[in-house]
Parts: structure tokens; sequence; C-alpha cells
């Protein structure tokens, strides 16, 4: 199938951010995106119904027309890891559960998969993000927070998604701090130790992300140079 995996160096650094641009960017480009964020736990209670609200966001962005339950089958309340909120509720989620959510429909146009927490954060009963990950094989795009100590972050992180035979997109810094010190260029200083691009996402409050157009293109075109290798191979 065609898509791209969205991961993190961490919760919070903007994966679903990210995420929405690129599904908005490819929408509007004539490009149907079928959203999947398996697993959400944080969901407030709207109306007696469990709302995840990055699932939300992605569906909306990609203009998908199907249900919300398609996108995320799997809902929690409390605001702490998935497995953990699973417990609670006394259930128990496997990643082929997961896997087989991100398969429907997906012969039908773009998969878009956002996990949930970092790469190597336990995501169902007997796997983390790179179980799913690697299950899907899709290409993995990174989004870690522009800020001090990301160095450290993504070098480890890129390590690791290579470990698992994953082709990595690239990397996004996403600036979620209106101010940082302009001393400081994660971007340029990772450049000098990866061969992917890294990305820089400025801060923004409000709307989509603006994101490089040379990121879609990176999305798009590693699917070309993947479907041409297994019809050389």
């Amino acid at each position: 199938m065609q898509g791209v995996f969205i991961t993190g160096t961490n919760t919070g650094v903007g994966k679903t951010h990210i995420g929405a641009a690129i599904a908005h960017m490819l929408h509007n480009q004539g490009v149907k995106v079928i959203p999947r964020k398996p697993i959400e736990s944080g969901c407030p209670m709207v109306d007696g119904e469990l709302i995840p609200r990055d699932a939300q966001a992605l569906k909306e962005a990609a203009c998908y027309e199907g249900s919300l339950s398609q996108v995320c089958p799997y809902r929690f309340e409390p605001p702490i890891s998935p497995v953990r909120a699973a417990h609670l509720a006394n259930k128990v989620l496997t990643t082929e559960q997961l896997v087989s959510n991100c398969l429907t429909d997906s012969e039908n146009g773009f998969v878009l998969v956002e996990g949930a927490g970092g790469f190597y954060s336990p995501l169902s009963e007997d796997g983390l993000n790179a179980d799913l990950a690697t299950a899907l094989q899709l290409p993995v795009l990174l989004v870690a927070e522009d800020a001090l100590g990301v160095l450290n972050q993504v070098l480890l992180n890129v390590e690791a998604i290579k470990i698992r035979g994953l082709t990595l997109v690239g990397v996004v810094l996403n600036q979620l701090r209106e101010e940082q010190d302009p001393r400081m260029d994660n971007a340029a200083d990772l450049r000098e130790h990866l061969d992917c691009p890294v990305f820089s996402v400025g801060h923004q409050s409000e709307g989509f992300a603006r994101l490089p157009d040379a990121l879609i293109e990176r999305v798009l075109t590693q699917h070309d140079r993947r479907r041409v290798a297994r019809i050389v191979g």
C-alpha cells in the first residue's frame, strides 16, 4: 500500500499538527488520503462518546468520507499511555488488531498512519509503535520538537528506525515555542550527521502548518521509488 507512518521522538511534539498539514496538502493536490490513528488516549467524553481529537483533526484535514470510528476504533479517556489506558478499561489490544485497522480500505488511497507517543513507546499488549510501523512497512516520517536536546533524540530515533529496516522519509523539526534561541540551528547540525532530508517548520498557533513543498514531494516520491524497486526485484 502507499502511505506514510508518522512517528515522533516523544509525545507532544506535534505529530498530528504535521500529519494534518500533510493530509490537507495532499488532498488539495487531488490525492485521496486515508487517515488512520488506530489507538488514542486522552479522549474527552462528549455526549456520551469518547472523541479522539487527533484522529478527528486528521479526518477533517484529509476530507475523509469514512467514519471517525474507521480512523480511530480504539479510544480511551485517561491521558496516559494507550496500553495502560487499555488495561484500566480491561481491554487487551494486539498489534495485529491495529494493523488490521490500518489495512482496511488501504488499496483505495494514500494511507496516513499516526502512532501514539514516540517510536519506541508501547502501543499494544504485544508491541511498540516501532512494531506497528514494521508490520505495515510504510516509509517513516520522524517529527521532533525544535528545541535544545533534539539532536540526541533525533539521532537515537533515526538509528532505531534504520535498525528496523524501514525507509526514513525525513525528519521534521517542529517549532512549538514562539521564542527560541536565535543562535541555535538544529536543522543545520542534524544535516551534518544524517543522510536524509531535515525540514524545519516554524511556530504557528492556528491553522495548518506551513510545510515545505519538498516535504510533500519527498513523501510521495518514496512510494514511486519503492514501487520501481519491487518491479525491478
